[in-house]
């Protein structure tokens, strides 16, 4: 294409296994809307690498090799990227249908607002949307999965990719901090699968929550917040036994 599609779709993945041409496919079925997509694989040995070269005419740009993980992957699709809008869509999700785009266009058109949170349905019943009135220092409360952030927001930085599960959220703090509008988009947007990596109960996920809290909030705000997210973590704990399945491989799973 010689000008810029409307929207970028950028996906990480890295031994992503079967799911990965599924969810590619979500992306080549919008109707209505200049879309792009950029594959960002890190050097996978389950026949990937060789599965998207053989689709290389069907992607605007993609690369194989070894990164520092997820946020790096991204931070290098974000800048093998063109369009203003920008989804980071997991690699073992889907987009909810051929016309999500089409549907989110009239209003990522309008421009009333930097980033446009539509749902994210997950495979477990769980739905997740922009609250009406957001709470930041709780929790991330975006799911980068449903969201079209505007090219701009990434003038500020992209995701610091010395975290390892909590830059998305550490984005949207600095994002709101600076003022960038959050707009609820009234669109299912992705349809995701349960069992990534924050939901496997990592300390670590938590950890890092509180760290990204503390970094953008006074610590006398952060403390009764910080329990709460020790209070998640020992309840995620306690129910792994009863709700665990096998972890997808795709690096989808930064929710």
């Amino acid at each position: 294409m010689s000008a810029a599609p409307a929207i970028s779709v950028v996906v990480a993945c890295k031994n992503p296994g079967p799911r990965l041409p599924a969810a590619l496919a979500s992306v080549w079925e919008q109707t209505g809307v200049a879309c792009e997509l950029v594959v960002v694989d890190g050097a996978s040995v389950d026949g990937t690498r060789e599965w998207l070269a053989a689709q290389s005419g069907r992607l605007t740009a993609w690369v194989s090799e070894p990164d520092r993980g997820a946020y790096a992957a991204m931070n290098k699709g974000l800048r093998l990227a063109r369009s203003q809008w920008l989804l980071f869509l997991g690699a073992d999700d889907l987009l909810a249908g051929p016309g999500v785009f089409a549907a989110a266009a009239p209003q990522l058109d309008a421009g009333a607002g930097e980033v446009f949170v539509g749902e994210a349905a997950y495979d477990d019943g769980r739905v997740y949307r922009l609250a009406g009135r957001p709470r930041p220092i709780a929790r991330n409360f975006v799911h980068h999965q449903a969201a079209f952030y505007r090219r701009d927001c990434f003038a500020r930085g992209g995701y610091d990719e010395g975290l390892h599960m909590q830059a998305d959220y550490d984005l949207n703090l600095r994002l709101w901090r600076a003022g960038v509008r959050f707009r609820p988009l009234p669109v299912r947007v992705a349809l995701c699968t349960a069992g990534g990596i924050s939901d496997a109960g990592r300390w670590m996920n938590y950890r890092e929550e509180i760290a990204v809290r503390h970094r953008h909030f006074p610590a006398w705000r952060c403390w009764p917040w910080d329990a709460g997210s020790v209070v998640r973590y020992l309840r995620k704990r306690a129910l792994i036994p009863f709700t665990r399945r096998i972890p997808s491989p795709g690096l989808s799973s930064i929710k």
